[in-house]
């Protein structure tokens, strides 16, 4: 027998439903579903707090237009869901609650897991099994597969503020690995634009990749319910997804939004807030969803996170919160957009544990540490230079300056999907031409060569 409580207060996104007295309340997390006259699509609200007098405070996953006092709220204990088996969403839009929002045809299923589950205890490893070859994802980008290899299985953060290319880049390394490699997309669209998710989907569709992707949306304008729970659900599929042994990618755009999310939540049940108006809970929400991203088996969810950085601010509590559960951080700089950099990655503020002699080989490391170091100098040299002029410089510091500019030239690179804003077609260059053309430039092969002809290029042609 179904418990049906009734609608006792609407406060926005909070709804309050009242049981009766002899009705065990619906368990935390639980759905209650609110049927609005002359709609087929009810109202769903989580269970958030049991309050006194057998009332549930809910959070709405909907719009709560229509709602008012007295109407019934149908309890479903199962809570938030997913398919048992998500072979038919490849190619979908869905929700938080995993029904589709892109106008085809209805999904039907009958069996189902949970969305919030416990994270699985990760598998100790004693001795590093890896090889090179099957450790390190390439990406066809050539600063991130130089400096910052993408390691299978770990957890990359792409920090910047507005405006500097996260969801370009996050969009370019989806397109290199689907195209050039096999692999399994979950796309995480959590509080963004309704007109991003709208070019997402169809950029998707120009470079056919929705066969092989799944893409939730929890969008600026839904209730911050639905914009948190968005990143539940899509972890939920990758996990679904691991279960079978494959490798799986996992995209969240953006995970800020997803803490800020948790903000608005915990305001609007009344908590009081922590540092800077942040929730009190929002290191345990950040790890919580983190911690269920992990191996299972031969099988690994690599996710690429996201993370917009307000005001520039690299201090911002909930940036600080998502740093401690990445293995890599990099960094966007607005400097490098002002100059036309792309992709606009900072080398010295970012920083890696993939890159290390036992996963990508000594000769990549040392052509890496090099080339950083040529930043590190230039950087010194560039303040040097704007105050007494580049001439003054020694012979053998002008010589590591221009390197350096070069060096930086060359590792900007045009993207298959910003083609239709910068008119240049997009380049896939392998790791060996990336590590060939460093080690051209630092060796000074290409000292007379002039800096902007290795401007937005792929790799350097004799």
């Amino acid at each position: 027998m179904d418990k049906i409580g009734k609608v006792i207060g609407v406060y926005g996104s909070v709804v309050d439903v009242q049981f009766a007295v002899e009705l065990k309340l619906p368990p935390m997390n639980s759905l209650l579903r609110i049927r609005l006259p002359g709609t087929d699509e009810p109202v769903v609200l989580e269970v958030a707090e049991h309050r006194e007098y057998n009332i549930c405070r809910c959070l709405a996953l909907d719009f709560t237009y229509g709602v008012g006092r007295n109407m019934d709220a149908v309890a479903d204990e199962r809570g938030l869901v997913i398919p048992a088996s998500v072979g038919s969403l490849y190619g979908r839009v869905l929700n938080a609650m995993c029904q589709p929002i892109d106008h085809k045809e209805k999904l039907t299923f009958e069996e189902f897991l949970p969305v919030h589950n416990s994270a699985v205890e990760p598998e100790l490893k004693l001795k590093n099994d890896f090889s090179p070859a099957s450790a390190i994802i390439p990406t066809g980008i050539k600063i991130i597969d130089l400096l910052f290899p993408l390691a299978k299985g770990s957890k990359i953060g792409l920090l910047g503020g507005a405006a500097l290319g996260k969801t370009i880049l996050i969009l370019e390394i989806i397109h290199n690995i689907i195209i050039h490699h096999s692999g399994t997309c979950v796309f995480a669209g959590v509080g963004e634009r309704i007109r991003e998710g709208n070019e997402l989907y169809y950029e998707f569709k120009r470079a056919d990749l929705l066969k092989r992707s799944i893409l939730i949306f929890g969008q600026m304008n839904e209730p911050p319910g639905a914009r948190f729970e968005a990143a539940h659900t899509a972890v939920a599929l990758a996990e679904a997804i691991l279960e079978k042994q494959q490798d799986v990618l996992l995209f969240i755009d953006n995970i800020f939004r997803f803490a800020q999310a948790g903000s608005e939540l915990s305001t609007l049940l009344g908590r009081i807030p922590s540092e800077a108006g942040y929730q009190a809970t929002l290191a345990s929400e950040i790890s919580q969803l983190h911690e269920r991203i992990c191996p299972r088996g031969s099988a690994s969810i690599t996710a690429i996170e996201a993370v917009y950085v307000p005001a520039d601010d690299l201090t911002d509590p909930a940036v600080v919160a998502i740093f401690a559960h990445l293995d890599s951080l990099i960094v966007l700089s607005r400097s490098l957009v002002q100059r036309g950099i792309y992709p606009a990655i900072e080398p010295l503020l970012s920083s890696t544990n993939s890159l290390n002699p036992n996963m990508v080989g000594r000769r990549h490391f040392d052509i890496a540490q090099e080339v950083t170091r040529h930043f590190k100098r230039y950087q010194e040299l560039e303040k040097i230079a704007s105050i007494i002029g580049k001439e003054e410089l020694s012979p053998a510091e002008k010589v590591v300056f221009d390197r350096a500019r070069k060096l930086q030239n060359f590792l900007s690179q045009p993207f298959f999907t910003a083609e239709i804003y910068s008119g240049k077609p997009g380049v896939y260059v392998n790791l060996e031409d990336t590590l060939s053309g460093c080690e051209r430039i630092i060796s000074g092969d290409l000292d007379r060569a002039e800096e902007s002809g290795l401007y937005l290029i792929g790799a350097i042609e004799n």
